[in-house]
C-alpha cells in the first residue's frame, strides 16, 4: 500500500494536538489589516480554540502521520 500523502496547508492550519487528541487552531483576523482593528479583536484573535467534531475528523483524513 502507498503512502498517504499529507496536506500541507491543514498542517500549517492546526497549532496543537492535545494529549487527549483535541485539535487545536489559531482563530482568524490575527494577520492582515491590524491597524484597523479594536484591541480587543486583535487580543482575542490570538487565542487558540478547539475544532468541533466534524472538522477534527476531516483534519485527521488530511494529516494521516500526525502524533498525537
Amino acid at each position: 500500500m502507498p503512502k498517504l500523502k499529507t496536506n500541507k496547508t491543514a498542517t500549517k492550519r492546526i497549532v496543537k494536538i492535545t494529549a487527549t487528541g483535541k485539535y487545536l487552531r489559531r482563530k482568524t483576523l490575527a494577520q492582515h489589516l491590524v491597524h484597523r482593528k479594536s484591541q480587543r479583536t486583535i487580543k482575542s484573535s490570538g487565542e487558540c480554540i478547539e475544532l468541533n467534531p466534524t472538522q477534527t475528523k476531516t483534519m485527521k483524513k488530511l494529516i494521516p502521520y500526525r502524533k498525537k
